[in-house]
């Protein structure tokens, strides 16, 4: 299965991220799923992709023009897919990939997820993302998609689209549910 890892790009964030991604990409990579990424090298995106590299995974990198240009590309990928801009990269994300999982990041991390989850509820795809809620990262938005769904602006429950796994062994397991 190709999974699609959104996450940040940032260095400077809880350092038990770092080794809760490592363990992930190796566990992926030993369970014959290839990784699909954002192509940077950078952050959590760097650490997914050189865990399933040295764990003897495929990555896939989807690389905006502007991180090229600004020297910032992954040297753990096997396919690398250029592409003009954000847009163009979820698009391609979303073709490559056959599930989605959601690590800590910030506003490009929520825009991934909800194009991804966006484009499902009006029938794009049944591609489901996994929030990955490593230390509780996702509580805030858990209670916040709770919270619109008792307002009664989504149409159905946002766990339709949307799945949390609390433990790494939660999140195989639902990932072995969506094949």
């Amino acid at each position: 299965m190709k999974i699609c890892i959104f996450c940040s790009a940032n260095s400077n964030i809880d350092r038990d991220f770092f080794q809760l991604t490592w363990e992930l990409g190796t566990r992926l990579a030993q369970n014959g799923h290839t990784i699909v990424f954002g192509g940077t090298d950078m952050g959590l995106m760097e650490c997914i992709a050189n865990a399933a590299k040295t764990a003897g995974g495929q990555v896939i990198g989807v690389v905006p023009s502007k991180v090229e240009e600004n020297g910032h590309i992954s040297q753990h990928m096997d396919v690398h897919i250029p592409c003009d801009n954000l847009n163009d990269r979820k698009a391609l994300m979303m073709a490559q990939s056959d599930l989605f999982i959601a690590l800590p990041g910030g506003i490009g991390t929520l825009d991934e997820i909800f194009s991804v989850a966006a484009s499902a509820t009006i029938g794009y795809h049944q591609k489901p993302v996994i929030l990955y809620n490593m230390k509780g990262f996702w509580d805030s938005l858990i209670a916040c998609l709770n919270d619109l769904h008792e307002k009664g602006v989504t149409r159905k429950q946002w766990q339709s689209y949307i799945r949390v796994a609390d433990t790494l062994d939660e999140l195989l397991q639902l990932a072995e549910d969506a094949m």
